[in-house]
Formats: C-alpha cells, structure tokens, sequence
C-alpha cells in the first residue's frame, strides 16, 4: 500500500503558517546505499522498509513528517540516495539553497537534474509554489536533485570521508518535510512559511540586533584603543535606550601563537597584552558608553604543540591543525573559551570558521564538488555521522555560552538552527570592493531573507563604510539592512564619516532597533541581485549602480 504523506496544517508552535494540506510524496520508488566496501539496491515488498545484507532503512509517517531511519550493525554507511517517481514541469523554475553560507550564487534556475540543493528548494512551476526538505537538526548531509520525472534525496552519513559505525544504533537520518503554497500566495512568501514549518524552536534573540563591527576597515589591524574610538563615534548616534547596540571586536584581539604559519589561526583564549591587555575591562569600558560588548573567535584552532591525537586527523602535521570535536577534552577546552568570554562580560559571540576547519572546504567548494569534504580521515569517535558531529559542537557552545548570544559564522544554517540567535547567512562583504558587497550582501539577503526569525535572526553582514566606497552606493546597502527588519552591523573607518553619514546612521539605527517585517524582493525571480523590494510596507527601487 503506498500512503501518502499528508502534510499538517497547523503545529502549535507554528500556528501563525498555514500550511495547505496537500499529497505530495507516495513512499519512496528506490533505495540504494553506500558503504566502506560496495553499493546496495536495497529492497522492499510495500515501499516502507528497505533492506539487503543486514542494511535496513524505514519510512514511516508522524505528525506530517516522513522519517528515514536507518540500521546496519556491521556494515559502515557512507551515503543513502532516495528516489521517487515525481514529474517535474520543464518550464517550473528551482531555488536551492546552500550547504553552510551562500557565495552570491543563489537564484532561481530552470530544471537540472544535476544541480545539487542543498538542504531544501522551492519549485515554482507558474502558478503554484511547492517547497521540499528536511527539518533542521537534520542528522545527515542532506541534499535534492529533481530530474523531468524524478525526485532524489542525497543523505550523506559519512563520518569524515568513511563510513559511520553505527553499531546497534539506529540513526534517525532525516525528517522529509513537504509544503504547497496558496495559488494566490507570492513565492517569497511561501519561502518564508516553509522555514517556518522546517524549524519549530528557533531560538531568537529578545530584541532586533544592530550595532558595529571593526573587521571591514581594521581587517584585523585592531586595537583597543581604534575599538573605543569607533565606540565614542557611534554610540552617540543609538537615541533607543530600550535596545542598546553592539560592539563586536573581530579578529585582532588574541594572543597569536608564533609557531604558526598562518597569523589568523590562533590560541583564542588567551587576550592580546600589546594591543588590547585586559578583555574584561575592555567589555567593561564598552558597556559604559551605551553599548553591548561582543567579540569574535575562531574555536578550533589548534596550537602547534596541541597533542597529535587531540588534532582533526585531516589536518595533523600541518601548519594550520585543527582540533577534533568528537575528543572529551578538546570539548572542554571550546566550551571553556566560551563560559571565559562570559565571565569577561561579553554578551555576544560571533564565532567562525567551523565549517571551514572540520570539513576544509567552503561551502560554494563543496556544492561545486557535490562532496563536504575529500581526504581518507574519520573523527576519533567514529560512531557518529558528520552531522551529529556538528550538532554536538553546536549544542555544547549553546550551552557553555548561558545567555550570551551567539552568531555562527562559516556554520551550517541547517544544523545551527535551534541553537544560535543569529547567523551570518553569506560570504564576506567588503570595505574596499562594492561589487563583493553586491554579490555577497544583496543576494544573501535576498534569497535567504526568508529565514529570518524562522531559523534564527538572519546576519547578512555589514556596512563596510570606508573611503573606498562611494557613499551614494553604501547608503543603499544601509537602508536595505536598517529597512529590511534583518540585523545590521556597520563597520565603520573613522575617517569616512562626516555629519551626513552621522545623521543617516542615526536613524538607521532607530529604525533597526524595532522589529519589522522582512524585506521582500519582488524582481528575485528575475535577477540575482533584486533591486526592488517592499521595506516597511512601502516599494523601494535601489540603483546598484553595477
């Protein structure tokens, strides 16, 4: 008998979606898996469980979902591809998103069995929109491929590049979730509904974050006392003393260790005494001002004399180690960085490079190269797969962390959801090049906007306002963060601003400070960088100046 998976209407923590009942998928037509050793076709007499050679995956139906289970006390699974018999109109169009933050290469595209979307895509064949993907907290790789009658599901299991061993465990590797939108609902929002029904709990920060960051003009040439001139600048410009801004210390802050090749990866924990001295009175300096100390931090840098079996297999004997999440007392090392910055008095953390360091790809690499990671390595607990590797990592910094929030960086939205407030949701932007501004603010804000406060409170990165950019373009890109209900950061070169930049920042800040509706971009099926969008309720028109 081959059910049907209804999808529901209502969820009580998501009750404001509505969700249009709809049958979109039978159980699946094939089932084939990958392991250390062969391929298997697995087989199935009612399309619900699929087995061969002691391998058993089932799908099964609760509260609108279709779980994939998978077991296999012997054999290590590397990979399972679902596939079903699922016609696709040749004229529909395709957004997919991706693996951990977007490249400015997000767009709606027409079909192609052999695009790769990571996570979850939206199908919009004229008139209606229909969205497929997996819950967040997803504990595999999961990503869609839709050919002309088919519809395929990657789930990577992969612990490192080898099988997991999952031993007696059976491993809930993905929760499929389905969503129609209205005929009469515009596609962006139907996007917006369908985040909102993949995560039921995210966890949000209480009030609209704003407020500034050093990276886009210091580029890691900070010090303490360039962090107070910024903070005297602009901490005057903040009139809403109910929602105070932030003041988020990048990179340039810690004690670089000097056996290390690379002069970004460092001991994190340990402040710099030349340049920045005591963090905790720097926090305490921040917070006398009016605004809300945050600092950066790359968590998995490894120290050159780091003991080789507390370092990532992947990366031992090279200049640039990594420790590996899955070692007891690296974790408590993390999580130690964590509850210090705490106790220095810091109420925000934006923290980077993990996808980079664990996998050493990013994202566009691993899209492009349909794998997360090349290599023969494993964690040293090989019983997990990658994904619950970073779910661990995530959840242990949550809680470390108490009431600080956290912004991940370079961290996989799919699998950070639930755990932090904020996420930087794409690739740099930039003090000296506005094209890198366009390619990687606009269009991450654009094609994922509709997470916000769906997943998390959505970073799409700052202002870089230096002198190397024309004004009359920034302002732009300062009205879409301020209007467009999103965070805004601003990184601010002291030199650039005079009175009129001063004035617009002040009220820009007043209009980020108070929640609002996110931007929407009418023109996005038609450009990758929209230049129309509907901000505060009212139709805007930017000039990208491209």
């Amino acid at each position: 008998m081959r059910l049907k998976i209804l999808l529901f209407t209502v969820i009580s923590t998501i009750a404001t979606v509505n969700a249009q009942i709809s049958s979109m998928l039978n159980w699946p037509a094939s089932v084939k898996v990958g392991t250390e050793g062969a391929d298997f076709v697995l087989k199935s007499s009612d399309h619900q469980k699929w087995s061969k050679d002691g391998i058993e995956i089932t799908f099964s139906e609760s509260k609108g979902l279709m779980n994939v289970d998978l077991s296999s006390p012997i054999k290590r699974i590397k990979s399972v591809k679902v596939m079903w018999v699922l016609p696709q109109n040749e004229n529909s169009l395709f957004l997919g998103d991706q693996w951990e933050r977007s490249y400015g290469d997000l767009s709606w595209k027409k079909l192609n069995p052999d695009r790769l979307m990571p996570w979850y895509f939206l199908a919009f064949d004229g008139s209606v929109c229909k969205g497929y993907g997996v819950m967040t907290g997803c504990h595999s790789f999961a990503s869609w491929n839709t050919g002309k009658d088919s519809l395929i599901l990657n789930l990577d299991t992969r612990n490192g590049t080898k099988g997991v061993k999952l031993g007696t465990r059976v491993l809930r590797a993905a929760e499929i979730i389905c969503y129609t939108g209205k005929t009469a609902e515009n596609t962006f929002t139907t996007a917006v509904n369908f985040c909102k029904l993949m995560c039921p709990k995210p966890r949000l920060p209480k009030q609209p974050v704003y407020g500034i960051n050093d990276w886009y003009f210091a580029y890691g040439k900070n010090s303490a006392d360039l962090i107070m001139e910024t903070v005297n600048l602009m901490a005057p410009l903040a009139k809403n003393k109910k929602n105070l801004p932030f003041c988020v210390i990048d990179d340039g802050w810690s004690k670089k260790d000097p056996g290390l090749k690379y002069e970004w990866c460092s001991n994190y924990g340990e402040p710099n005494p030349v340049t920045f001295g005591d963090m905790a009175l720097m926090a305490t300096k921040i917070k006398a001002t009016g605004m809300r100390p945050g600092l950066w931090s790359r968590p998995l840098c490894a120290s050159q004399n780091e003991k080789p079996e507390n370092v990532l297999s992947r990366t031992r004997g090279s200049k640039e180690q990594i420790l590996d999440p899955t070692v007891p007392e690296n974790m408590a090392k993390i999580t130690n960085y964590f509850k210090t910055y705490q106790k220095w008095g810091y109420e925000m953390v934006k923290h980077d490079y993990t996808s980079y360091d664990i996998f050493g790809k990013w994202g566009g690499q691993m899209l492009n190269d349909k794998n997360i990671t090349t290599g023969d390595w494993n964690f040293s607990d090989q019983t997990l797969t990658s994904a619950e590797v970073v779910i661990n990592l995530y959840r242990n910094i949550r809680e470390a962390s108490g009431e600080m929030y956290l912004i991940g960086c370079n961290t996989f939205g799919h699998l950070a959801a639930g755990y932090f407030e904020l996420s930087r949701t794409g690739d740099d932007t930039s003090g000296h090049e506005w094209a890198r501004t366009l390619k990687m603010g606009v269009n991450t804000l654009a094609f994922r906007g509709c997470q916000q406060n769906a997943f998390f409170a959505v970073d799409g990165d700052c202002v870089g306002l230096t002198t190397d950019i024309p004004w009359e373009l920034n302002k732009q890109w300062l009205q879409l963060l301020a209007e467009g209900g999103t965070s805004l950061f601003v990184s601010i070169q002291p030199k650039a601003v005079g009175p009129e930049q001063k004035t617009y920042i002040e009220k820009c800040f007043s209009i980020a400070a108070e929640p609002a509706k996110v931007g929407q971009p009418i023109n996005w099926m038609e450009s990758e960088i929209p230049s129309e969008w509907i901000l505060q309720g009212k139709n805007v028109k930017f000039n990208w100046g491209k």
